[in-house]
């Protein structure tokens, strides 16, 4: 996607757009990550229309890292601002055709930085557009669960974080807080314990793996001490993670040390859900009541002969038998204009009766 200089040139095509009228609203969803950032533009409801199954997709677009706790605020705020203006831009439509935006990207923790996000959207809409800012944890839940905040979702890509809802309201999280504080069954985890695992068969302090030959080959480098300069020249998140599917490969062919190395992360990441499902008691009093897993993340596909998502969903259910693993069909940015739909449905009726809930 083309970097633009400033705000003005980013929006000028708005300026050969004829004004859309005021009963062709639009909705923006933004699903923002580590590896990529989504953007899709979707018809805004009408009256009291329910979610349409499937949503349309007016337009997507598609840019790179967004998690300001890797690539610095400025730069995250830029890379989401040009998907939104592409998708605009692709589906014929102005700021002023939007009826809401509801952003969802890694690295949104805390009240402070919703607060902070949406004070940078205001700039860019205008006062009407209703803006709704989340964690992607939260747009991946409503990907499976039709843009409905109820039950847990796992995301295990790039990096990993457990988040989950009750139908008051309540939420909890277990994991997703970076590299350095451990997201072990994260892609990035379990790329940084194999190239860990290389250069303990390296020095003499852990076992002979396959791991060496099948990174060094994938890597183009000669020996292990050149792992060492390749991960510092650019310990970027996404760049480490990419490694998981030799991981995989190697465990599929029997390699001992990378079948640890995902028995590892199958473990952490069942802890992380079972935190979230403890502390809201999303299987109810007595532990047997449902609920819905929503799975999301290249970690979690089946690769080389390793399902984890299974695995994963297998040692959940030996404490919480209750549940119903989902694999959305839809993506994140999708299920984040599902959310920006339901809220404009519920913000609507609320007007109409005020004593909706």
């Amino acid at each position: 996607m083309r970097r633009h200089t400033n705000r003005e040139e980013l929006w000028g095509f708005e300026l050969k757009l004829a004004r859309k009228s005021e009963n062709s609203k639009v909705l923006l969803g933004l699903d923002g990550g580590t590896t990529s950032t989504v953007c899709v533009c979707t018809p805004a409801p009408s009256s009291h229309e329910q979610l349409p199954d499937p949503l349309p997709i007016l337009a997507r677009a598609v840019g790179g890292c967004s998690n300001h706790n890797s690539i610095g605020e400025t730069a995250a705020r830029q890379e989401m601002e040009e998907v939104m203006a592409e998708a605009l831009k692709m589906a014929g439509c102005s700021r002023l055709a939007v009826g809401a935006v509801c952003l969802a990207v890694s690295g949104v923790n805390h009240v402070s930085d919703q607060h902070r996000v949406i004070q940078w959207l205001r700039q860019i809409f205008p006062d009407n557009v209703q803006l709704f800012v989340h964690n992607d944890a939260v747009a991946a839940l409503a990907s499976g669960t039709e843009g409905k905040l109820h039950g847990c979702v796992l995301i295990a890509g790039t990096g990993s974080i457990a988040y989950g809802f009750t139908q008051d309201g309540r939420e909890a999280r277990a994991a997703g807080a970076g590299p350095v504080l451990g997201d072990w069954g994260s892609g990035y985890g379990i790329a940084s314990q194999a190239l860990t695992a290389v250069i303990k068969a390296h020095d003499g302090r852990g076992p002979a793996t396959s791991l060496t030959s099948a990174i060094l080959q994938n890597l183009k480098l000669s020996t292990p001490d050149e792992v060492i300069g390749w991960t510092y020249a650019d310990p970027s998140w996404a760049r480490i993670a990419a490694i998981v599917p030799v991981v995989k490969a190697c465990a599929a062919a029997g390699d001992k040390v990378a079948e640890n190395v995902l028995l590892n992360a199958i473990r952490e990441l069942a802890e992380s859900v079972k935190a979230v499902v403890q502390r809201l008691k999303l299987c109810g009093e007595d532990g047997r009541d449902s609920f819905p897993l929503v799975m999301v993340g290249g970690v979690l596909e089946t690769d080389n002969g390793w399902d984890m998502g299974k695995e994963v969903v297998s040692c959940v259910s030996n404490e919480f038998r209750g549940v119903i693993p989902i694999q959305p069909k839809v993506e994140p940015a999708v299920g984040a204009a599902m959310l920006a739909w339901n809220y404009c449905l519920k913000a609507r009726l609320e007007r109409i009766m005020p004593n909706h809930k």
